[in-house]
């Protein structure tokens, strides 16, 4: 157990030691309310702090339209875990721009699931010594374990996430009882698929227990540097 401050210099040290002629791409995944965002936007002043650019991204930005996502039930599990998100986008538009021998010349996001629509984004270039922090739910599975430099798993109990999540969306989807029933019936066994194909958790370089976000727990995984560049 650690208190914030130190989880932030210790990511921020594991990060920064990390050479790449190219920006590092950090993913930072967990379930849905683990804390994802929050720790991907504690990281960003400390790591300029450091001298070094940072680039903010979330999964939420390559969401796939709603007729492709909802295609079996928008209650599905199944249809969670393999239709959200095009991950043919993420990387053709912001992993491998970033990665070896890329443009430098990427996009944040292509779609706002909200509106249901595509974005018009300017494309933007990166600084080679800039940092990828990008957020979001399957950020390990397997298609795109190898465009990560450094991996962060935020784990959290479900009931955990799912109290935060009634606190965070029930205005969003109307009442209390609508985020409970998404959660149990969608987002929990959606991300039940994922441990059990993915194991996210054995492959991230650092898990953090954030039940208690004052006083996280870190787990230290397989290291970064075992990772091909």
């Amino acid at each position: 157990m650690m208190k914030r401050s130190q989880l932030l210099d210790y990511l921020v040290s594991r990060i920064v030691r990390i050479e790449r002629p190219h920006p590092v791409r950090v993913a930072i995944d967990g379930p849905d309310a683990a804390g994802k965002t929050m720790l991907a936007q504690e990281l960003a002043a400390p790591l300029q702090a450091h001298g070094r650019p940072v680039i903010r991204a979330s999964i939420d930005g390559f969401h796939n339209p709603s007729r492709i996502r909802h295609r079996r039930g928008e209650a599905s599990p199944e249809g969670y875990y393999q239709d959200s998100f095009n991950y043919h986008a993420l990387i053709e538009s912001l992993l491998a721009p970033l990665g070896p021998n890329g443009s430098l010349r990427y996009l944040s996001a292509v779609f706002d699931y909200r509106a249901d629509s595509e974005t018009q984004l300017p494309v933007l270039a990166a600084e080679s010594n800039a940092v990828l922090l990008c957020d979001g739910v399957f950020l390990l599975r397997s298609e795109l374990a190898r465009y990560w430099d450094f991996t962060i798993f935020v784990e959290a109990s479900f009931e955990t996430t799912i109290s935060r999540a009634e606190r965070r969306d029930a205005a969003m989807m109307g009442s209390v009882e609508e985020v409970r029933r998404r959660y149990e019936q969608r987002y929990i066994p959606g991300q039940n698929l994922y441990f059990a194909e993915s194991r996210p958790k054995e492959r991230a370089d650092v898990v953090v227990d954030n039940d208690d976000p004052s006083n996280p727990v870190v787990k230290d995984g397989s290291p970064a540097e075992r990772r091909e560049t």
